[in-house]
């Protein structure tokens, strides 16, 4: 079914210092197909509006759309929960759809179970999910949404299931498939820089196949397999950007660039493709450490990239065996050389809280941190996602807390269970004294994770001559200003 309107929600991210950063691609994917097959799309992009719930109201009294499809990342969960509870206080009749990674990750966890005879956690948390949302799109939503839209729609549409290519999508499709429909935002509200040069994002390819146990979407194949859009089609994204908005900087959300094996063919096109247009792009992305070698990087720096981006994780040696990250602090080192030699800088992506986790292992960890001298880094405390391993293989030990043993080492990591639709604070935070732990370990206490990820942060970021982050502030939305609830242009866009 094709809908003749729907409003399409992106729901705020009040856990992070600054919401305008890097738009919601998967969304703008899904608004863009609905485009083309004749829907009059609505986006109601909540990032950074303080008080959403007045936007959401609001928009729904004058709005004609009797369909709201929202997206969220487990984070956001809170907020998307909250924005169904407004849509449902002012139109009772609207139908509410949920896709996006944390149902996705929910779902996979929810089958699992199911598959092991269980009735844990994910399945009480999917059963939360369908109390909230008239129909739930776990994976792949570019064609569910049609399915999902219908009136006779299942609560649960599973497209995270290659077995059902109807919605599962293909690395044809993905070319197949439009832009995602940027115009449908705000685009001058978002601002990233790299090099000073002002940025979009973009996605180039799907799925990482690796078995990081703190990583979610290991149990979903959308977000495990491999797929891949050609590089022609990579490239012609990002001309189409450049001309439509003139911004030289790309940053490529992808998982792992380099685990495309043509990954150095595409470097070499995105470099002539400069060429022919007499411009000069900069670029920035996520790399696997372990895959890195000098001809990439020297094919990545021909491109435009001056910055890459890789979860090295922990210098610890035991910590990334619990982890199961196979890769080395040897490798890791070599990675951060490797990009020396060409011109790259380096952000190393470290987390603490793992299975083991010790005060010797952060030690561990900052001590690697100052020998590679990376030229930018963050810490962050981890969290057990559903459709993770520390999450869906974790064992309840009573008192709301729950226990993750790595089987090969015995090492273990021990969990305070979370209402993800109603907590967000274990996310990140104010990296100058914001942190919150809901994991401990055998030695280090939720408190302990907090107090030493805040000490390593400040004396490696003091030796390294790396200043904090300045975050930026929130916008409050005001409908009092005589125009009859009329929703500013920055929040909301229409199709036609």
């Amino acid at each position: 079914m094709v809908p003749d309107r729907i409003c399409m929600v992106i729901p705020p991210s009040g856990f992070l210092l600054d919401e305008r950063v890097f738009m919601t691609l998967g969304i703008l994917k899904i608004a863009a197909v609905l485009e083309i097959s004749g829907s009059i799309v609505e986006v109601l992009d909540l990032s950074g509006i303080t008080n959403f719930r007045e936007v959401i109201q609001d928009h729904a009294r004058s709005s004609k759309s009797e369909i709201f499809a929202l997206t969220a990342t487990t984070p956001q969960m809170p907020a998307a929960a909250d924005v169904a509870s407004a849509l449902r206080s002012v139109k009772p009749s609207a139908r509410i759809i949920l896709g996006g990674p944390h149902v996705t990750l929910v779902h996979a966890a929810y089958k699992r179970e199911k598959r092991l005879g269980l009735n844990g956690r994910a399945s009480k948390a999917l059963q939360e999910l369908r109390k909230a949302f008239d129909v739930l799109v776990a994976g792949d939503g570019e064609e569910a949404i049609f399915l999902a839209c219908r009136g006779d729609a299942p609560k649960i549409i599973d497209a995270d299931n290659p077995k059902d290519p109807s919605l599962f999508l293909s690395n044809q499709k993905l070319d197949d498939l439009p832009f995602p429909a940027r115009h449908l935002i705000d685009v001058e509200s978002y601002h990233y820089e790299i090099e000073g040069f002002s940025a979009l994002s973009l996605i180039a390819q799907l799925g990482c196949p690796f078995g990081c146990g703190f990583c979610g979407g290991r149990e979903s194949p959308m977000l495990r397999r491999i797929r891949m859009r050609s590089k022609q089609n990579i490239v012609k994204e990002m001309k189409t950007m450049w001309e439509a908005y003139s911004r030289p900087g790309f940053m490529l959300y992808d998982d792992e660039l380099n685990v495309n094996p043509d990954m150095v063919g595409l470097m070499n096109l995105i470099a002539e493709t400069q060429q022919d247009l007499g411009v000069e792009w900069r670029l920035r992305g996520f790399i696997k450490a372990q895959l890195f070698n000098d001809e990439q990087a020297e094919a990545m720096h021909q491109a435009g990239f001056r910055w890459i981006l890789t979860g090295f994780e922990s210098g610890s040696p035991r910590i990334l065996k619990n982890i199961n990250k196979a890769s080395t602090r040897e490798e890791n080192t070599r990675c951060v050389e490797i990009a020396r030699r060409h011109g790259l800088k380096v952000k190393a992506l470290m987390s603490v809280g793992h299975p083991g986790e010790s005060f010797q292992t952060i030690h561990e960890t900052k001590e690697w941190l100052l020998e590679t001298r990376p030229d930018d880094f963050d810490v962050t405390i981890i969290t057990c996602y559903p459709g993770s391993p520390y999450y869906d293989e974790a064992v309840p030990l009573g008192d709301g807390i729950w226990a993750y043993t790595y089987r090969r080492t015995g090492d273990c990591l021990y969990q305070i269970e979370v209402d993800y639709n109603e907590t967000a604070d274990y996310y990140k935070g104010d990296p100058e004294g914001g942190y919150r732990a809901y994991v401990f370990t055998d030695e280090l206490s939720p408190e302990d994770l907090v107090r030493e990820r805040d000490k390593m942060e400040r004396e490696v970021r003091k030796a390294l001559g790396i200043p904090f982050n300045v975050s930026r502030a929130a916008v409050r939305y005001e409908h009092s200003m005589g125009q009859g609830g009329h929703i500013p242009p920055n929040i909301l866009r229409v199709s036609r």
